[in-house]
């Protein structure tokens, strides 16, 4: 059963891989095998616990020493498990959610015009490195996943080639997982990390914002020579109805930005997950938006109300996220992840080798039970430690090294990363184009910036 387990992951993250082939919506397939993983897992519970790879059935037999037995397995997995897991998968789905609304209600505000009509170039490389840039530290300052939601819905009015756009989703997903990467609060494993107290804020940023920055201008650099023609803006209809006046566009997109970047100044004063900030940005922009139209027209009430914004959100990316992240939730249980992370302790041996290796992994796996595995494998050891585990020390090459790979190796696969997922559900995005047309440029990315934190940390 524990073999079965990894057979149902590979074969449903098959069937996503080949979602245009199959003619099959990845979300039905991650669905499928979220629930299928925690199936077998709990039909084999016995005999998969009893293998030993579980760190967490061992902390719940140390905290209930008389449970026993069937009933505690299942106790366990049902009452405990999949709850804490669940809840945790509950913060980013409900944050991707209250991210997805307000990029929406600025959108349909037209809060975004304000924004492209200052981008007036029309060449690819320019278009391609002033939003690369811009995504970058835009990433920064909110975090990967946000970033790429209001990213793509820039693309939208800037592009209006599908595959022309792919190319420009699939960069802001490189720029937004390398932004990420050097800012405590610009990816799930860094804000893990940094509340771990494995990192601290000035020294993160000084180690891996320039492998970060690197990461990320290899592959413009690449596709600078490559990369011809211009892009076609679609086509603005003069005929169309303004339902905004320009007060309430420059009204919305303040509101807008200034209720994400609120996210995370929420966290840091109340300590309460980033989600919950989110949804109250999202209620305080509903409010006005419900004053500011309420005496207008029906017709606009049904355009720019939340209410009516709210039926444009798309819930398969949703699904999406719950499924794949239930599967992987269902491994880490089990103790795949476990296992996995100590074989490549035992047979690397090397904090740089582990690093890339879990860098690369979370291409395929979600980085945050990497991460969270590398946490449990490593205690934080005292400044004065010597020697191998001197590198584990508070601001230690491998925790540094941690945040740029977990944060970063998620590019190489579409599916990879939180963003990276975000973007394939709102764009519609192939995984196996993706796999032909950026995974080699995101690796010669990944590789660059991790060799520029060797040459200056390693040695």
């Amino acid at each position: 059963m524990f073999i079965l387990m990894v057979i149902v992951f590979v074969l449903g993250y098959t069937a996503i891989a080949l979602e245009h082939p199959l003619r099959v919506d990845k979300a039905a397939s991650a669905l499928i095998i979220g629930t299928l993983c925690w199936v077998v897992y709990i039909l084999g519970a016995e005999g998969i616990l009893n293998l030993g790879f579980s760190p967490s059935w061992e902390a719940f037999l140390t905290s209930h020493p008389n449970e026993h037995g069937i009933n505690a397995i299942r106790e366990f997995i049902v009452d405990y498990e999949i709850v804490h897991h669940i809840g945790e998968i509950g913060e980013i789905l409900f944050f991707l959610l209250g991210a997805m609304t307000i990029v929406e209600v600025v959108d349909q505000h037209d809060g975004f015009k304000i924004i492209t009509d200052k981008i007036r170039t029309t060449n690819k490389v320019k278009l391609l490195w002033i939003l690369s840039f811009l995504t970058f530290f835009m990433s920064a300052l909110l975090d990967n996943l946000t970033t790429t939601i209001v990213l793509v819905a820039l693309l939208r009015k800037l592009i209006d080639d599908k595959q022309t756009r792919w190319f420009f989703a699939s960069m802001v997903v490189l720029a937004a997982n390398a932004g990420g990467a050097w800012s405590p609060i610009g990816d799930v494993t860094t804000i893990m990390l940094w509340i771990g107290g494995q990192i601290t804020t000035l020294r993160i940023i000084e180690g891996v914002i320039l492998p970060s920055l690197v990461c990320m201008v290899v592959p413009l650099f690449i596709l600078s020579f490559t990369m011809k023609g211009e892009v076609k803006r679609p086509e603005i209809n003069e005929n169309d109805n303004e339902y905004t006046t320009q007060n309430e566009r420059y009204l919305f997109l303040v509101l807008g930005v200034g209720g994400l970047l609120f996210v995370p100044v929420f966290k840091t004063f109340t300590h309460l997950p980033p989600f919950m900030g989110m949804l109250f940005s999202l209620g305080i922009i509903w409010i006005v938006g419900e004053i500011i139209h309420r005496d207008k027209p029906l017709e606009i009430k049904d355009k720019l109300k939340v209410v009516a914004i709210l039926r444009k959100v798309d819930i398969p990316t949703v699904l999406f996220f719950l499924g794949i992240l239930s599967a992987v939730a269902a491994l880490q249980s089990a103790g795949h992840l476990n296992l996995l992370a100590g074989y490549l302790d035992k047979h690397l041996h090397n904090i740089f080798l582990i690093d890339l290796a879990i860098g690369v992994l979370s291409s395929i796996v979600d980085n945050v039970p990497l991460v969270a595995g590398a946490m449990g494998m490593y205690p934080i050891t005292d400044p004065g430690t010597t020697g191998y585990m001197a590198s584990f020390v508070q601001d230690g090459a491998f925790w540094e090294f941690l945040a740029y790979t977990a944060g970063t190796g998620g590019s190489i696969l579409i599916i990879g990363s939180a963003a990276g997922v975000a973007a394939m559900g709102l764009e519609k995005i192939d995984f196996i184009w993706y796999l032909k047309k950026i995974s080699l440029l995101a690796l010669l990315g990944y590789l660059s910036g991790a060799g520029v934190y060797y040459l200056f940390f390693g040695l």
